[in-house]
């Protein structure tokens, strides 16, 4: 038998479907407005992608674990709230008013966390009580209107543009911050023993203790950093949204289909950070696809119900064909 019978045949590499899916998007998109390729087309649909794609970066971490986290919406809407009524149109507060608002995302991830791990409430009970709460904290705050103003120094992170950049003519810094969030949670995962750790709870809990994983001390971890990429979204969102007391209203499903859509399995053990920002700039193409239809939200909120669905079914469908 000849050596070329006898070699293990090469695998071409495998592409995730969301990447497939996000090129048809952004072809059908380009059709409708062929102005889209230029750089105003696609920085501006980079820069509102921005905060759902940190989201979503964050939220592949839980769901890679085993959990969910359904608080991140609500305290989207608390880090624009109390950042308004903390800085009071003064452009100097803003200097200790963002730590203390990421302080305060890895204040409620740990306690989200905390709850999981210590009393055993199920993570999609302890984050719903927890969006409750803060829901409750941001009205009680703000008296159930928005008041206070974000400066100009806060809103550098959402709207500001760098402009004169070669090739692109301009970048939203909300971009960078996209590139350098996602960059960083991307190493977390993929390159450090705690993406191997967070993989291994996912797939089995008991079995990764019996190993030596500090499975509490990972899960904590892995919903601080969920809480910490809420709050720089929230950051992002006050500056080119505004004050709104529902400004983080949706954003945890969205976040959640976006990790779904790329490929994250919702019963934990498998879960990319590359492939939750392809779910969540292909969620972002589809409703911008919607918006240059004019269909209302209803149907936004329709179709994504769908989409999460589908993207579940598919995702079942091959661990099934795949046997994992």
């Amino acid at each position: 038998m000849s050596d070329s019978a006898t070699a293990p045949k090469r695998r071409l590499p495998q592409i995730n479907p969301v990447w497939v899916l996000l090129a048809v998007l952004i072809v059908a998109i380009i059709f409708m407005n062929p102005r889209f390729i230029e750089p105003t087309g696609y920085m501006n649909f980079l820069k509102r992608a921005a905060p759902l794609a940190i989201l979503a970066a964050g939220q592949v971490y839980v769901i890679t674990s085993g959990g969910f986290d359904l608080s991140v919406g609500s305290l989207i809407t608390l880090v624009v709230v109390g950042s308004s009524m903390l800085t009071n149109n003064d452009p100097t507060a803003t200097y200790w008013v963002i730590p203390l608002m990421l302080a305060m995302g890895l204040g409620v991830g740990a306690v989200n966390g905390l709850v999981v791990c210590f009393l055993r409430v199920p993570s999609l009970i302890a984050t719903l009580g927890m969006m409750i709460t803060l829901n409750g904290l941001a009205f009680l705050w703000s008296g159930g209107a928005p008041r206070g103003y974000l400066p100009d120094t806060f809103r550098f992170f959402g709207r500001e543009l760098i402009r004169d950049v070669p090739l692109v003519r301009f970048i939203p810094v909300s971009v960078i911050v996209l590139v350098v969030v996602v960059g960083l949670l991307a190493w977390l995962m993929h390159r450090t023993n705690l993406g191997r750790q967070v993989h291994a709870i996912g797939d089995n809990p008991v079995a990764a203790r019996l190993a030596g994983v500090a499975v509490n001390r990972v899960r904590i971890t892995a919903f601080m950093l969920s809480g910490l990429s809420a709050a720089i979204a929230g950051i992002l969102l006050g500056g080119f949204a505004g004050v709104s007391t529902d400004v983080g209203s949706g954003y945890e499903l969205q976040a959640i289909t976006a990790a779904v859509l790329g490929g994250a399995q919702l019963l934990g053990g498998r879960g990319s950070v590359p492939a939750a920002l392809g779910g969540a700039l292909a969620l972002t193409a589809i409703f911008t696809l919607l918006n240059f239809l004019g269909l209302p939200q209803p149907v936004r909120q329709v179709v994504q119900g769908l989409i999460l669905i589908a993207a579940v079914a598919f995702a079942m469908h091959r661990r099934r064909q795949t046997g994992t």
